[in-house]
């Protein structure tokens, strides 16, 4: 089964807004996904304007390359596959040195949820992989199948807040003992069994599958990796804009800016008081809105 890469961009108006490009700005688009926010940032720096776009997904990378061709924007743009806790050597190895602009989209796109195959979603069975690179580390079926009860309970509770971790992490190593889990819905189907039925519109694997997607991809220690890179790429009074989707994502960018805006030295000065989240518009659009919150700083001199 073959998906196009499609992605709708959370709070495009407002990540332009954001990081106000201007022509001949240099920008950068750590997560570039299916380049929604790329091109409307590349777009309005324009004329002279560059931007380096990073994602751990070669898919990501094809469409956004093939999204800014068709603007005839192409040329303006350095596209790199890697990991944004690697950002200072992907952006030195690339040509750029500082940026006046720079975005974190953290998360899934909606291609990787919708692709069965790329193993993320319960609504689809698939093998059980969230790995956001595919070329390379360890898929959620090596965790599930491989880890101990402890370890699996501690995994589901940190990075799920799921309150039934201990009873979910009991039932997958009993069940693993006669035949592993390869499939997402027969991992699904077993937490909707320890858990219960569905509960409003949350599917009962919902924060385990968060979970292991986060343990899968390093997701919160890339994050907080990358941050103080980002803040040394700025040039002065370049922006950073931050889009995040659940509350450990948030909790890391909201205390690492307040650090950084704060002190003798401080590098930042903090732009939104409260993060800012989608209207009732674009949530009507594009639901997967509903939960992005966007935070945004500007560097000082």
């Amino acid at each position: 089964m073959t998906v196009t890469f499609q992605h709708t961009p959370v709070l495009l108006a407002e990540v332009v807004a954001a990081l106000a490009p201007r022509p001949g700005g240099c920008y950068l688009d750590a997560t570039v996904g299916g380049g929604g926010h790329a091109l409307a940032v590349l777009q309005a720096a324009q004329p002279g304007g560059m931007l380096l776009g990073i994602d751990a997904d070669p898919a990501a990378l094809a469409a956004t390359a093939d999204r800014l061709a068709e603007a005839g924007l192409r040329e303006q743009a350095v596209l790199r596959h890697g990991s944004f806790a690697d950002l200072t050597r992907l952006a030195t190895e690339a040509g750029f040195t500082a940026f006046d602009g720079i975005l974190f989209d953290l998360g899934v796109s909606s291609y990787q949820l919708d692709t069965p195959e790329r193993g993320f979603s319960f609504a689809a069975d698939g093998p059980l992989d969230m790995r956001l690179d595919p070329t390379q580390g360890f898929t959620a079926a090596d965790l599930v199948n491989r880890l101990s009860e402890r370890e699996l309970a501690d995994i589901i509770f940190q990075y799920g807040e799921e309150p039934a971790a201990r009873r979910i992490a009991r039932a997958i190593v009993e069940r693993r003992r006669a035949q592993s889990f390869q499939r997402t819905a027969d991992l699904a189907a077993l937490i909707a069994r320890v858990v219960g039925g569905r509960h409003g519109r949350i599917h009962p694997a919902t924060r385990t599958f968060q979970a292991l997607r986060i343990a899968v991809n390093r997701e919160l220690d890339r994050l907080a990796a990358a941050l103080p890179q980002a803040v040394a790429l700025l040039a002065p009074a370049g922006r950073l804009a931050v889009i995040s989707f659940h509350s450990l994502e948030d909790r890391i960018v909201k205390q690492f800016l307040r650090a950084e805006a704060s002190g003798e030295t401080p590098r930042l000065m903090i732009m939104t008081k409260k993060p800012v989240v989608a209207t009732d518009e674009e949530v009507a659009v594009n639901p997967r809105a509903r939960s992005a919150k966007l935070r945004v700083a500007a560097r000082l001199a």
